[in-house]
């Protein structure tokens, strides 16, 4: 591993700020054989539009008014970084593998507020909000999502299909072409449906992928 993609691993791990010139896209590893593990930290695209799950410190005006979540178009925006955790309670550890069915937890990288869904009302399609909440130490089960790797896959990788289905509501995480004009002009929806459907598909994107340290 180069030095440069080493000391860029630490900048992303410690949450410290990247702007928009950042190489951290350039440097994402393409390899369908890449497991993510927990500690990792990338970007979620969504698989039919390609716009990339973000945040930022911009509250819903309807619904919670907590932190809004939407689909970004900008590849290289930082605001679109998440880290891959665990749910508290369990024995995993960063650098272990993601088996399919595990709860886990999505913390944005920037504001460190957990990925989190719940019956409030999405602001343009009406589904489930999706929001960011919480802090470092405030999380609760409206931030645990279920990975569900479409197809045969075992473990999480970076090539595969995926959807995340929220513990507490049953929605699944989604987006779609309705997008914003006013809060976040441009950016795309995302919301939680309760159905399977094609537009609740992600995948793995740029991002930094610590190696397994589990044993064997």
């Amino acid at each position: 591993m180069a030095m440069g993609f080493f000391a860029l691993s630490v900048f992303l791990y410690l949450g410290l700020s990247l702007d928009h010139s950042s190489p951290s896209s350039a440097s994402a590893v393409s390899s369908e054989n890449v497991e993510i593990t927990y500690g990792s930290v990338l970007k979620l695209m969504h698989e039919r539009t390609k716009f990339r799950l973000h945040s930022h410190d911009v509250p819903y005006g309807s619904g919670s008014g907590q932190q809004s979540v939407t689909g970004f178009p900008n590849v290289d925006d930082a605001n679109s970084y998440w880290i891959v955790r665990p749910v508290p309670g369990t024995s995993a550890k960063q650098g272990d593998t993601i088996a399919s069915g595990t709860i886990i937890r999505f913390q944005h990288m920037k504001t460190r507020k957990w990925m989190h869904s719940h019956l409030h009302a999405s602001p343009i399609s009406g589904n489930l909000e999706v929001s960011c909440f919480g802090g470092e130490s405030e999380s609760d089960t409206g931030d645990y999502w279920r990975l569900m790797i479409e197809g045969s896959g075992q473990t999480w990788k970076q090539n595969q299909r995926i959807r995340l289905q929220h513990i507490d509501t049953g929605g699944y995480l989604h987006s779609h072409d309705k997008k914003y004009q006013r809060i976040a002009g441009g950016q795309q929806e995302v919301c939680g449906v309760r159905e399977k459907r094609a537009d609740n598909v992600w995948l793995a994107a740029e991002g930094i992928y610590l190696p397994v340290t589990e044993s064997k």
